[in-house]
């Protein structure tokens, strides 16, 4: 499974990073996780807004940050 999260940096971004990771790992994924922060390459993505969350090529989650229950169930 390839992760990308989209972003600058910015506190919220750090932090879907950060909820991202422990749920794939309580899941037991088998996963590459990719900060994108490329403006270029995040708007190429068709996102406008950060952070957003991209799983295998499908954006999955555009301007929050959804809690680590919520990140398994997208990612499962």
């Amino acid at each position: 499974m390839h992760i990308q999260i989209l972003g600058t940096g910015c506190p919220k971004c750090t932090k879907l990073a950060e909820s991202t990771e422990s749920a794939a790992r309580e899941l037991g994924l088998d996963y590459e996780m990719e900060k994108v922060s490329d403006i270029n390459k995040i708007i190429a993505l068709g996102v406008m807004m950060t952070p957003a969350l991209v799983v295998d090529g499908e954006v999955k989650i555009v301007g929050k940050v959804p809690s680590v229950a919520d990140l398994k169930w997208i990612l499962k």
